[in-house]
């Protein structure tokens, strides 16, 4: 299901998840085994790694597109936990990916 994105110029300095390209959302989110997560929400990588499933357009399978928010974000992994909103990591993948997409250049997914 196709997300609608705010164009470069509207993105907000402080990130709001509501305005977001939701880019933590397309990492990849390596899955412990003390995080719990249901098997049909995760996959194996040829590496052998369990992570979080995409769905078609790259989104974790997770993400309930119709309110744009976590649907188990009471139990999300660890490393989903961690993530902090408007703090240094955020601002640095959202700068990244702002960049690439002025440049035309696509987000990879792992």
């Amino acid at each position: 299901m196709a997300r609608s994105s705010p164009s470069p110029s509207t993105t907000p300095s402080v990130p709001l998840c509501g305005r977001c390209d939701a880019v933590c959302c397309r990492l990849t989110v390596v899955v412990q085994p003390e995080d719990n997560i249901p098997a049909h929400l995760t996959t194996h990588t040829d590496a052998g790694l369990e992570v979080m499933a995409r769905d078609e357009d790259g989104w974790c399978v997770a993400v309930d597109a119709a309110h744009m928010h976590c649907s188990i974000y009471d139990s999300r992994p660890d490393v989903c936990r961690r993530f902090v909103m408007g703090a240094p990591y955020c601002k640095s993948i959202r700068s990244d990916y702002t960049d690439r997409t002025a440049r035309g250049i696509p987000l990879e997914l792992f």
